[in-house]
């Protein structure tokens, strides 16, 4: 990471020295949607066919011009295949061979069934020049999803230079997570000390899960939990789910999947000890309705980004109203997001008010930030009613002002 774009921590149970983002702010422009974000284009990718089924969880990180993508298919509701790994030396315009990665692939059961891994996201690990691939186990009962899953925990495994090594289980030893402690499908920091902070949602069987702030080292080759911060709570559903973790401008932010029609999204100065959340609103109160489902973040070294799904006029029928992927600026000062910059990333396919549930289903995606110029959003529609057909999408965002981070952010 070059000197003049390192972060550091001043005062935090993370790091020791101060954070310093040194570029100007563009305030007097900020509420146009046309200030940072020149165009969004849809590229459907080429691949394999999957019988009675698609590709789905595909989720990208750049190492060295390198870009790799995880993914893996759907053939039915959150049963998934084997974890597959693909990538592209020309920024995305072609793509190798999918491949398993035999240490995320399914493991036999006494049972008869097999646990699996899902929800898993790449990133790039400076320090060590390798690639956490960070998911969790699933249990299946013959060709579906086991309703009476074990407990379950973080799955990893790490690339370094082309190979893939072993599976492993983050360890975390708290019967506050007895049933299931999971970053699944969470955004994490790379620190510069090589430490990672990041997030949990964790509970005990039959009640509402909790979501806190975690901080994990990292050796290239095992992870290990060094803390965890305050517990967030809600106690609707299954609680707080599929927390996301991003650093922008000195301060960690959180955002948060829930079951009561809400997103919500919380602060934290060090990384660990989270202000309590609060519900995702415009910049003018209004709170935006989410049927449980995930959010992330997208960084620009100037502005904050925030990608999700909502309820809207045109996807009135459409399940959890999970089409089409929209995109909005943070207002760091209210928490709020800002209406007049909201635009879509992925659109809708098909008619969500008259014939919703042909609608193929989005909102299980990853971010990706590739170069000075681009930014990625890669997901897989899905249409369960539709012999479980979907694409596999990437959108390409391009900057109108040049984005200082580094890809590995």
């Amino acid at each position: 990471m070059g000197s003049s774009r390192r972060f550091f921590l001043k005062t935090s149970a993370l790091t020791s020295a101060a954070l310093e983002w040194p570029f100007p702010a563009f305030a007097d422009q900020e509420n146009r949607n046309d200030v940072w974000i020149g165009a969004i284009e849809k590229v459907v990718l080429d691949s394999p066919a999957v019988p009675g089924g698609t590709w789905f969880h595909p989720r990208a990180c750049m190492a060295n011009g390198l870009a790799i993508m995880t993914l893996q298919t759907i053939k039915g509701s959150d049963f998934f295949g084997p974890v597959h790994w693909t990538e592209s030396r020309d920024l995305g315009r072609t793509w190798r061979d999918f491949r398993p990665i035999p240490s995320l692939g399914w493991v036999p059961q006494p049972t008869g069934g097999f646990e699996g891994v899902c929800d898993v996201t790449p990133a790039f690990h400076p320090g060590t020049q390798s690639i956490l691939a960070l998911g969790h186990n699933v249990f299946y009962q013959g060709d579906r999803f086991d309703r009476n899953q074990p407990p379950r925990w973080p799955i990893y495994a790490v690339w370094r230079d082309g190979v893939w090594g072993p599976r492993r289980k983050l360890e975390w030893d708290d019967p506050r997570g007895s049933y299931i402690y999971t970053n699944g499908c969470g955004q994490r920091v790379m620190l510069p000390n090589g430490d990672i902070a990041m997030s949990f949602t964790f509970g005990v069987r039959d009640k509402p899960r909790s979501v806190s702030g975690v901080l994990c080292s990292f050796d290239g080759d095992e992870l290990k939990v060094k803390d965890v911060g305050n517990v967030l709570q809600n106690k609707v559903g299954r609680g707080l789910l599929e927390p996301s973790v991003t650093f922008f401008q000195s301060r960690f932010y959180m955002t948060i999947r829930a079951e009561d029609n809400r997103g919500y999204v919380a602060v934290s100065d060090d990384g660990l000890h989270y202000e309590p959340q609060v519900p995702w609103t415009w910049n003018d109160g209004q709170i935006l309705e989410m049927s449980t489902t995930q959010q992330h973040w997208l960084n620009h070294s100037q502005a904050l980004f925030l990608v999700y799904t909502r309820k809207d006029t045109t996807n009135t029928h459409v399940s959890r109203w999970r089409a089409p992927l929209w995109i909005a600026q943070v207002d760091l000062a209210s928490m709020r997001l800002i209406r007049s910059t909201e635009q879509i990333v992925l659109p809708l396919v098909g008619d969500g008010v008259q014939d919703g549930a042909m609608v193929p289903l989005m909102g299980n995606f990853g971010i990706n930030h590739v170069s000075p110029f681009e930014s990625w959003v890669t997901d897989g529609s899905w249409s369960p009613k539709a012999n479980n057909s979907g694409e596999l999408q990437l959108a390409r965002i391009r900057w109108n002002h040049p984005n200082d981070l580094e890809p590995s952010f």
